[in-house]
């Protein structure tokens, strides 16, 4: 048992668990607020309906990712002490200001939403579900922009063995985390919209509340649309700045071994990790990966050989996730521009309606892949280029890490059980009357 590789483990177990629910309460606050506007203006009691029904699903998806956020915050004292008192001037001070200030204006705001149905006008309640995703949103801003900090760290000073804070507006403007945070956050409106055009899908094949369920489908396709378009373009963006920053990320990404200006780009390859090299690889395209890289179809592209052995990311893995990722975000571009089409005959359209209905896995296959390009692309670096991952683990001894990841799941398991279970039965269950 190997208390790096166990604590690793958690941290992942943790992370992506919470990160299930994350990205539907980020796009479901601004479509169920965008409904809720609607209402306010049209007083159309049909959107007040959808206001409660999708708000419904928010608050489930919300309350259970609240659990699993604050005990993965826990992780950083007792798994990775060292990492934490290394980068806590810096990490610690933007996970202070997330917490102290978007995260108690989001729950307290939720609160005021929930509970003010009877105390404030239509146009005031419509405000505060505004001012809960712009909280929500802010939110993961400050998350993203630590964890952009790690990928590349930038604004700070090395004193007494510690990277200390130097320029804080270095820190929040660094180009990483930003593109991470609008990559990230418009991957979670995708996410979202695929949810709710799901859910829409399956009412309607139902033959049930034909009007309600149209108008959400439709209000979600063109937000799923324009984020899928969105999320491709600053993926692109984001993958030149990975070139700059995190060379082997890349190579890994695309398992580029040797070296070469005017890269192809392969359409389909086999990693060979051990021989370092590729077991099978065809559809070369030459000069496309130095254009992904660098916009330049003559740029040179570093390979894997170029770094040495202990400094290459898991090459297989990086991989597989990267073209999942990348095939699923033009699937989504493809169903949505097929759905724009097919807007104004979904009651005739049962095949397309089932397709939508079991796409609802495909963006939460498709973000979490995201992070694990990220994180595991990264390795063996937790602050890239500063400390390797192996140095910043807790001095604890593994079977407590084993007994920890063991119980995590379990109680993660619970968790997500219950909360599965309260989606589905609302989901199925439909709308309910405005005075309910």
């Amino acid at each position: 048992m190997d208390v790096v590789l166990l604590s690793r483990m958690q941290f992942a177990a943790a992370t992506m668990f919470h990160f299930l629910f994350v990205p539907l309460t980020l796009g479901l606050s601004v479509m169920v607020a965008y409904m809720e506007t609607k209402y306010a203006r049209t007083g159309d009691e049909t959107y007040l309906s959808m206001t409660r029904f999708w708000g419904k699903l928010f608050l489930i998806n919300f309350a259970v990712g609240i659990v699993t956020g604050i005990t993965l915050e826990f992780q950083f004292g007792t798994n990775w002490s060292r990492y934490s008192e290394f980068v806590g001037d810096i990490f610690g001070s933007l996970l202070a200001i997330e917490a102290s200030t978007s995260f108690f204006l989001e729950s307290t705001l939720i609160g005021v939403w929930v509970f003010g149905w009877k105390k404030l006008s239509r146009k005031a309640h419509a405000a505060v579900m505004w001012l809960v995703a712009f909280a929500g949103t802010l939110s993961s801003l400050w998350i993203l922009l630590a964890n952009g900090w790690m990928q590349h760290p930038v604004g700070y000073t090395m004193r007494n063995g510690r990277a200390e804070l130097e320029s804080f507006m270095t820190v929040i403007t660094n180009p990483f985390g930003l593109l991470e945070f609008l990559h990230t956050v418009s991957g979670a409106y995708v996410l979202s919209a695929f949810f709710v055009m799901g859910v829409s899908a399956w009412h309607l094949l139902k033959k049930q509340n034909m009007d309600f369920f149209t108008r959400s489908f439709k209000i979600a396709l063109v937000f799923g649309l324009v984020s899928s378009l969105f999320v491709a373009a600053i993926g692109d963006t984001h993958g030149v700045h990975v070139a700059q920053t995190q060379p082997a990320k890349l190579a890994a990404m695309e398992s580029h071994w040797e070296t070469k200006t005017h890269a192809p780009l392969h359409l389909f390859a086999i990693p060979d990790e051990k021989n370092e090299r590729n077991s099978v690889e065809f559809g070369s395209i030459p000069g496309v990966l130095s254009f992904l890289g660098y916009h330049d179809v003559d740029a040179e592209v570093r390979g894997l050989r170029d770094f040495p052995a202990d400094e290459r990311p898991p090459v297989l893995l990086t991989f597989i996730s990267f073209r999942v990722m990348v095939g699923l975000g033009t699937l989504f571009i493809l169903l949505t521009v097929y759905g724009i089409f097919k807007r104004n005959r979904l009651a005739d359209s049962p095949n397309y309606l089932k397709l939508m209905l079991f796409s609802i896995p495909l963006p939460y296959v498709a973000i979490e892949l995201g992070w694990v390009l990220a994180e595991v692309g990264r390795q063996p670096w937790i602050v890239y280029g500063l400390m390797r991952t192996p140095s910043a683990v807790s001095p604890i001894a593994a079977p407590q890490v084993l007994f920890s990841l063991i119980a995590f799941i379990a109680v993660y398991g619970l968790l997500g059980a219950l909360g599965f279970y309260l989606m589905l039965a609302n989901a199925k269950k439909g709308p309910v009357t405005a005075s309910q």
